[in-house]
């Protein structure tokens, strides 16, 4: 009889075989940086776009309506400044982005956290600003970073990850006669063994495409190695392996050695 370990590695298997066939493209070009990985998007860009403005439309109300919402005007110009340099830059590697809604917000919160939610909403908690004392570059390196997210759809890849192991753990499940208890290990080994490396490397993928991003856009590559020595003087940093996020000294060391390539970028716009 066949063991568990091996009829779910037989599914595992055929899905990897089918994904290939269905839904993987690229939603960018590579750029210098070499972000050429195929993607599978099951999900359609419609159906994230929607959810994410829902999400986003909450957020923002609700910080509003607790006061919260650009309350320092100098702080939001800085910051929107420093975004209208970088979104003329993502024509380069996804051209309809520049026909994007883009939107630039600060929340005020201790919170050391910014995002941009796909379609360009972009959101800065003033805590990262301030407790780092980002320079502009710093913050570009930040920005960078999450349009990278938005450009590539990561949550759009990861809703349609998540759609297809659920598909093979379903079926594992019906199929195999798995116990709800073999059923959940099965599901924590699908999220250490497929989701978490994933979103490590979409992580690393945003670095890399950020860094092209803040170089095109005149910031000096360097800052984004400054930046994430201020976050990893922070601590609290989670182990890799259980981490979505690649490790403070990994990142550094990536970024490190990405900046060769994108800094005759930088140095072009100096000129």
């Amino acid at each position: 009889m066949k063991t568990l370990k091996h009829s779910l590695l037989t599914l595992a298997v055929s899905a990897a075989a089918i994904m290939p066939i269905v839904g993987c493209t690229s939603t960018t070009s590579a750029g210098v940086v070499g972000a050429d990985r195929k993607q599978l998007l099951l999900v359609s860009s419609q159906e994230i776009l929607q959810l994410s403005n829902q999400a986003y439309a909450e957020t923002i109300n609700q910080a509003r309506r607790a006061g919260k919402l650009d309350n320092n005007y100098e702080q939001v110009k800085r910051l929107r400044k420093i975004a209208d340099k970088l979104i003329t830059q993502t024509e380069v590697l996804r051209p309809d982005a520049k026909n994007w809604d883009w939107k630039v917000h600060t929340i005020t919160s201790d919170s050391i956290n910014a995002y941009v939610m796909p379609g360009g909403k972009i959101v800065f908690y003033t805590g990262i600003i301030e407790k780092l004392r980002l320079t502009d570059a710093e913050i570009a390196a930040i920005m960078g970073h999450e349009i990278a997210h938005a450009l590539r759809e990561h949550s759009r890849e990861k809703a349609s990850r998540s759609f297809a192991t659920q598909g093979v753990l379903q079926l594992a499940t019906g199929a195999l006669g798995l116990s709800s208890g073999q059923a959940q290990l099965a599901g924590v080994i699908s999220q250490l063994g497929l989701d978490l490396p994933h979103s490590r490397s979409q992580e690393s993928e945003a670095d890399k495409i950020g860094l092209e991003l803040m170089a095109r856009a005149g910031y000096d590559p360097n800052a984004s190695v400054s930046l994430w020595k201020k976050m990893q003087a922070t601590g609290g940093s989670v182990p890799q392996f259980l981490s979505t996020h690649p490790s403070s000294t990994t990142r550094i060391s990536q970024l490190q050695s990405l900046i060769p390539t994108v800094m005759p970028l930088f140095q072009g716009t100096t000129r």
